[in-house]
């Protein structure tokens, strides 16, 4: 994959992620917080997580195609280093009640169930274009097939 691919994918997980991290935001803070209020610049926090989040892929950047235990492997990174930046950013936030047991708990699940979700996502994404390409394979082999040969 070349670099300037590999930014476009993380620019579309940048915005899956923002997306993912309201939803989860909204579920959290109405379970342990529901009665707080705040301002416009709470409006700033999923994309300073989704960009955070966006991080630990440059760690994993490789222009050739990993073999299926590097990709294990990297993803399994990918997730410890993603779980990491959260978790380091919740601690350090004010707004979090990270002397809770259950809430750093609660955000690390949270990050998880995300983490999945963008999988399937990129898999149900990546199953869709490759039933294109075969698809249009299929209609360019039947073409060239059916063209006599000289």
């Amino acid at each position: 994959m070349s670099f300037k691919q590999f930014l476009i994918k993380q620019l579309s997980l940048f915005f899956m992620l923002t997306t993912l991290i309201t939803v989860a935001i909204v579920l959290l803070g109405s379970a342990f917080d529901g009665e707080a209020r705040f301002g416009y610049e709470a409006l700033l926090s999923p994309l300073t997580y989704a960009g955070c989040c966006v991080l630990p892929g440059f760690v994993t950047f490789s222009r050739r195609e990993p073999k299926p235990r590097e990709l294990l492997l990297r993803r399994a990174l990918r997730f410890v280093l993603t779980e990491a930046v959260v978790l380091f950013l919740a601690w350090r936030s004010p707004v979090v009640d990270s002397t809770r047991p259950i809430v750093m708990l609660t955000i690390a699940g949270s990050v998880l169930v995300i983490f999945l979700l963008v999988l399937l996502i990129d898999w149900l994404t990546n199953s869709a274009e490759a039933k294109k390409t075969n698809a249009e394979l299929l209609e360019f082999q039947r073409l060239h097939s059916a063209e006599p040969s000289l």
